[in-house]
């Protein structure tokens, strides 16, 4: 029963209308405030989609808690609140955090792959894969979304090892049937009609539209981001929520296709028109389905249908500029469910466009429509050019290609559809490339000013690492004495200092380098001589090789030999920095130390060589720069 008939009123009148109204409004405001304060109050990092971080933490960088419980549990329910609040949002790209925050935690069960973090990672890899099989129900999709999208460093072991996940998850999935029909997919089309030759000029078109929204979208998103970064704006959060909620909830009631659920106007909009469908999209005059052998003829639209097509263009627009306010909101938001979105109903336009087109000029169509189009069935069809501007528009946000085929395939069944999406995916990414070089998930990631070396670039500067490394110009490095350090000293150096580890030399006059120690290690070791030893004051000697020194009266020494990495990745001063950004980016460095003839110079750490990349980007787009 629906709220005006709880109340005695009639569903269909003006009352009834306003009750609606009303209700929707005050449920999704109620919804988005839960899943905004759950956030805000439990867990600040459930935020947002997710995928950016994680592409950082696959390249090397720990964010702390970022993959924890207390992140899961609270993005699980804040994305059933934040969906069910009928905001322009997805749950896709949740799903593949949700999946990683599980593998995380399954990880520090076995030892193995808990202390290990290059063995984590290729973890984590394969949990994205299963958070794409379980999200769209497309397993081989989720091994490549991995694979193009989210992964680093992806060798052939963890290849296999995220097609068994996929598959374990998709598994899971169908046991389930959480959609309700014998399909694992979320958008299942049942037509399977031929696509014509000359169709992939619009198909193509679809794409150059595809790359342009989404790059669009991609410059009015970071823009509203950039400005709530630097305004008051970022420190309401939550009221933020709630004033795009009303938004929201305000302008897409009155609209039909604005206020049904995103995935089923996607599924309508991917349909074929058939006997069972009721909706003013396919309101044809005079169609005839009392052949059930024949195909469906073609017909010239009715009303239904250009009332439809007004209401979808309102809707396009409104969902494109509601989306660039809704992604990055403090609450649980993917972006695949809205971009799917905005692309079906530009293709279903296009669609119905083509249609009327051929049924105008039934009679005197040219040679390259072939004989079909000469006969009374319908030869295009609308449900197939959704499809494909769904998958364009998609791949200009994200530009995403093989992955994105694979799962738009997968999602709807249609197979024999593979090249006209692999049409519309390329045109999409040639011209998103065209119009700005990074897709969202990269953009935000240089918003947030993660330090993440893109594995797709080149560098192709020719300055050495001389030129990056830190200190330069004679300044001190902060190092420790291998056998000279007292524990006053190290302390000094930690308080001082916010370095990750330090170099471990002969001497400081001599500078020879012997390792390098990590920061945490330190802490770790001082406390537990502190919890072994009575008393261990400030001028205990901290040693750092096999031979201790002799020493007189005083305190005895704290041996740290085990705690120093004795083989660390070093370089010399006269090496390219094209290949220390190779190495920094297969190896997934975070930092490297610069020698000359075996002395310490300095040390170049990944947040060096962006800084570098981004002034020599910088420089090139100023003007010709001439290096000594």
């Amino acid at each position: 029963r629906t709220w005006p008939e709880m109340l005695g009123v009639l569903r269909e009148g003006a009352a009834g209308y306003v009750f609606r109204y009303f209700f929707y409004i005050g449920w999704a405001m109620i919804f988005s405030l839960l899943a905004a304060s759950l956030v805000r109050m439990f867990a600040p990092y459930a935020c947002g989609s997710g995928i950016p971080e994680i592409k950082t933490i696959l390249s090397g960088f720990i964010i702390r808690g970022y993959l924890g419980k207390w992140t899961l549990l609270i993005k699980a329910v804040g994305i059933m609140l934040a969906v069910a609040s009928g905001l322009s949002l997805g749950k896709e790209g949740p799903m593949v955090h949700m999946a990683c925050c599980i593998g995380n935690i399954i990880s520090y069960l076995f030892p193995k792959y808990g202390r290990n973090e290059a063995k984590k990672r290729e973890i984590l890899s394969a949990a994205s894969a299963a958070g794409v099989s379980v999200a769209f129900g497309a397993p081989i999709g989720g091994v490549l979304f991995s694979l193009e999208e989210v992964s680093y460093y992806f060798p052939l072991k963890t290849l296999w090892r995220s097609f068994f996940c996929a598959l374990v998850a998709a598994f899971v999935l169908q046991s389930i049937n959480p959609f309700g029909n014998e399909h694992s997919v979320l958008f299942y089309v049942e037509y399977n009609k031929p696509w014509l030759f000359v169709e992939l000029v619009p198909f193509l078109m679809l794409g150059v539209i595809g790359g342009v929204l989404g790059s669009l979208f991609i410059k009015a998103n970071i823009w509203w981001c950039r400005f709530r970064k630097t305004s008051k704006l970022g420190q309401y959060p939550v009221l933020e929520v709630l004033a795009v909620t009303l938004a929201t909830a305000v302008i897409a009631f009155p609209n039909k296709y604005t206020r049904m659920n995103t995935s089923e106007l996607i599924y309508l909009l991917f349909t074929q028109c058939g006997v069972t469908n009721e909706h003013d999209i396919c309101d044809y005059v005079d169609r005839d389905f009392t052949n059930v052998n024949h195909e469906v003829p073609i017909a010239k639209a009715g009303d239904g249908v250009y009332t439809a097509l007004w209401q979808l263009i309102l809707a396009l627009i409104f969902k494109m500029v509601i989306t660039i306010f809704t992604f990055g909101l403090k609450i649980p938001a993917g972006l695949f469910i809205p971009s799917l979105a905005m692309g079906a109903i530009v293709g279903r336009i296009v669609g119905i466009g083509m249609e009327q087109l051929v049924y105008s000029y039934h009679d005197s169509l040219p040679w390259f429509f072939e004989g079909k189009c000469s006969q009374d069935e319908s030869c295009i069809t609308p449900g197939l050019y959704a499809m494909v501007g769904a998958a364009a528009v998609l791949g200009g946000v994200t530009r995403m290609t093989v992955s994105l085929v694979v799962i738009m395939f997968e999602l709807t069944g249609g197979v024999r559809y593979i090249v006209p999406l692999m049409a519309a995916a390329m045109a999409s990414k040639w011209v998103g490339d065209a119009l700005g070089r990074m897709g969202i998930y990269d953009a935000h990631i240089d918003l947030n000013g993660y330090p993440f070396l893109d594995c797709k670039d080149e560098f192709g500067h020719t300055t050495l690492a001389a030129d990056v490394m830190q200190p330069q110009r004679n300044e001190a490095l902060d190092v420790i004495a291998q056998d000279s350090t007292t524990l006053r000293e190290l302390k000094d150096i930690m308080k001082t200092t916010d370095h990750n580890g330090f170099p471990v030399v002969v001497s400081k006059e001599s500078q020879y380098l012997v390792g390098f120690v990590l920061r945490r290690d330190l802490q770790l070791a001082i406390e537990n001589a502190r919890q072994r030893l009575d008393s261990v004051p400030g001028d205990t000697l901290c040693v750092f090789t096999h031979h201790v020194p002799m020493i007189g009266s005083g305190p005895p020494p704290l041996k740290l030999r085990k705690i120093v990495d004795l083989a660390p990745i070093t370089i010399t001063d006269q090496t390219p920095m094209e290949t220390v950004v190779d190495m920094f980016r297969k190896l997934g460095l975070r930092q490297t130390l610069v020698t000359h003839s075996g002395k310490l110079l300095g040390i170049i750490t990944k947040k060096d060589v962006l800084r570098h990349i981004k002034q020599m980007e910088e420089e090139e787009d100023t003007g010709p720069i001439l290096f000594n």
